[in-house]
């Protein structure tokens, strides 16, 4: 499952088509999502104790994750989830034609081109490294 807790989704299908909100809770065994404002529904709550009042609650209810499409924080359209493999970590991008290739994950480089050129970098030579004593003899 692509979409991750508190990515940014927009609703596809159904009564709420159009709507964007926050994903609160995910289920991969279920294949659902829990996005905030979207399927809500009233819940009757009786009464337990004396002295507490019975109620209606309103929440959100799951629904399919085939129903959502992640929304690209850089663009802000709605977007296929790619993956590439980014510094050895795996990392979801808004791909494709039309993608801009930003980064969905958090702590990840923004762009593709800057991860390739990431490794070009690292090849120059290592600093020679020198232990306490040595630099304190020298002196």
């Amino acid at each position: 499952m692509d979409i991750k807790v508190n990515d940014n989704v927009l609703v596809i299908t159904g009564k709420y088509k159009g709507k964007q909100g926050k994903v609160l809770k995910t289920d991969p065994k279920n294949n659902k999502v829990i996005v905030e404002g979207v399927a809500i529904v009233h819940k009757h709550e009786k009464a337990r104790k004396a002295n507490e009042t019975s109620r209606i609650v309103t929440e959100e209810s799951p629904i399919d994750v085939s129903n959502v499409e992640l929304v690209c924080p850089e663009c802000g359209k709605p977007t296929r989830v790619y993956h590439a493999v980014i510094d050895g970590k795996k990392v979801r991008i808004h791909g494709g034609v039309k993608g801009c290739g930003a980064s969905l994950d958090k702590g990840a480089a923004k762009k593709r081109g800057k991860a390739e050129a990431a490794p070009a970098a690292a090849e120059e030579a290592p600093k020679k490294r020198t232990r306490k004593r040595s630099q304190k003899a020298e002196e």
